[in-house]
């Protein structure tokens, strides 16, 4: 059995482009500050009559923009596919798992993706949200740039069987961030480019269907399918879901997007994706 040290990774956040916040519209908004601050454990950072910021040790993570009047989202159009919430360690995710099965909403899946572990649910409209724990980087299997991305069984028993003394799960541990984003897009190629040519994300796998990016040599910080929204036109804003994506650059990798949106001819103060989905860069 691998042990604690084994599946600590924090590569996602020390690469030059990563994920920063989610920005969701919601309807019910109660409803959906118990679910990440109960469920997840996130940290209720900021309250107020235009909805709730969400995070842990003071990073915030999740933004919830009340739109009472939004009609729900439609999973066949552009959107949101899942958040992901990267556990720092296998143990965090034995816990969260151990109290989902006791006291949390039903599961969706779970999976062994090779280069981690994961389990899946929706918050109460819908979201798809996934938590996982990475195995380390030098047991990933490369071939050349591409990364193995699977999904096999995963082993539940050996997960639980991880956790070590205390096995509550009480609030997110410290350094949980938001690992990667995956999207429901209209068209493969034109997702690539926009995430991959012009944010500078590189392809580290494929799948039918779906393309995963990446910087730093991780996994996948965006991933993009087009399973049941192939051909989606813009987002409606209208919708609840996806609002916006924070992606957090170094300096140098800041400069560089800039520079590419601009000969784009996109707005660099104010980008968006293809369909519609708002980005915020942050520089660092």
């Amino acid at each position: 059995m691998a042990n604690e040290a084994e599946f600590n990774s924090p590569v996602p956040g020390a690469t030059p482009l990563r994920v920063g916040a989610v920005g969701l519209r919601v309807r019910d908004i109660e409803a959906m500050v118990a679910f990440y601050r109960d469920t997840i454990g996130l940290d209720v950072l900021v309250r107020d009559r235009t909805g709730a910021s969400l995070g842990v040790g003071g990073t915030v993570l999740l933004v919830l923009e009340h739109q009472p009047t939004a009609r729900i989202d439609d999973p066949r159009t552009a959107g949101l596919f899942h958040a992901a919430f990267l556990m720092p360690t296998r143990a965090d995710l034995a816990r969260f798992l151990r109290n989902l099965a006791t006291r949390g909403p039903a599961l969706t899946g779970v999976a062994d993706h090779h280069v981690s572990e994961a389990v899946y649910l929706d918050d109460p409209e819908g979201n798809g949200v996934e938590v996982y724990a990475d195995r380390p980087a030098a047991q990933w299997r490369r071939d050349g740039e591409a990364i193995r991305i699977t999904t096999e069984p995963l082993d539940v028993n050996g997960l639980l069987a991880s956790v070590n003394g205390e096995t509550l799960y009480r609030d997110a541990p410290e350094g949980m961030r938001i690992g990667h984003v995956h999207l429901r897009v209209g068209d493969l190629d034109v997702a690539q480019r926009f995430y991959g040519e012009i944010l500078g994300f590189d392809v580290t796998a494929r799948m039918r269907g779906a393309v995963f990016l990446s910087s730093g040599r991780y996994h996948h910080h965006v991933a993009v399918n087009s399973w049941r929204s192939a051909g989606a036109p813009l987002r409606d804003p209208d919708r609840t879901g996806l609002s916006w994506l924070e992606f957090v650059a170094d300096g140098e990798c800041h400069a560089a997007i800039v520079r590419r949106l601009a000969a784009a001819e996109a707005d660099p103060d104010h980008p968006s994706d293809p369909w519609g989905t708002r980005i915020r860069l942050t520089p660092v």
